[in-house]
């Protein structure tokens, strides 16, 4: 998986503030100033050759609808706001729109996270 991943990290790295790191079990992951943007879907449930992106509930449900043979999701990943890629079954402008949408839901996660800390140390 990691030598598809090298397409992955080719196309993310293009993004601003985006770099490569690692998961607890070492597989490769992107962030976007160190929030998970896409990784490797490592759970037994993933096909091989998948990666999960962060992803809105809706428009995950788009995907599905749109494309099912490249986009799915399984029990385990439902409850979370991705979706899994077979990266077969997608070209580069494809993974390039997907995780520039991942780029701005991390993004977004980011500034409510860091507005949230701003105020708590504003109300001490």
């Amino acid at each position: 998986m990691n030598n598809i991943f090298h397409i992955v990290q080719s196309v993310g790295l293009a993004l601003p503030r985006v770099e490569t790191g690692t998961k607890y079990d070492g597989s490769p992951v992107l962030q976007l100033d160190g929030c998970f943007m896409a990784g490797v879907a490592t759970h037994r449930s993933a096909e091989p050759d998948t990666i999960v992106v962060r992803c809105g509930f809706d428009d995950r449900e788009l995907l599905l609808q749109d494309a099912p043979d490249a986009y799915y999701v399984t029990d385990y990943y439902r409850p979370y706001p991705v979706v899994l890629v077979r990266l077969s079954r997608v070209d580069r402008d494809a993974l390039s729109d997907l995780l520039s949408i991942s780029w701005r839901l991390t993004a977004e996660k980011r500034g409510r996270r860091e507005r949230r800390q701003t105020s708590r140390t504003r109300i001490r």
